[in-house]
C-alpha cells in the first residue's frame, strides 16, 4: 500500500501522520466515524486533527474536516478515508483551520 495515503502511512509507520498547519501549529490526524448511522442509514467518516501545544506535550485543541466518506458500516466509511492522499489531508486541515470560529490558545 502506498504510504502517501492515510491508510498506507499508518500501515507502514505504525502511527498516524502529523502535519504543520497553516497556523504554524503541529497537528496529528485520526479517523472519526459516526457512532450511529445517519437518517440515510449510512455512517459518515471525517478526519479529526489534534492540535498540540508548542512543547508538543499535550493537546491544545482540535479541528475536524467534516464528513468526507460514507459507508453502510463504520468500517466501510473508514475505508474510504484510508485511501485519501496525505496531500489532500493537509488541504482539509488548512481549510478546517481557516474555518474555525473559536480555538483556544495554548
Amino acid at each position: 500500500m502506498d504510504d502517501a495515503t492515510y491508510g498506507g502511512y499508518v500501515a507502514r509507520h505504525g502511527r498516524p501522520p502529523a502535519f504543520t498547519g497553516s497556523d504554524g501549529a503541529s497537528y496529528s490526524v485520526a479517523v472519526l466515524v459516526d457512532a450511529a448511522p445517519s437518517g440515510s442509514a449510512r455512517y459518515g467518516a471525517a478526519f479529526l486533527f489534534v492540535r498540540w501545544s508548542p512543547a508538543g506535550d499535550r493537546p491544545a485543541g482540535h479541528v475536524e474536516s467534516g464528513f468526507l466518506t460514507y459507508g453502510d458500516t463504520p468500517d466501510a466509511a473508514e475505508l474510504g478515508l484510508r485511501e485519501i492522499s496525505l496531500f489532500d489531508i493537509k488541504a482539509h486541515l488548512d481549510r478546517a483551520i481557516a474555518a474555525r470560529v473559536d480555538f483556544p490558545d495554548p
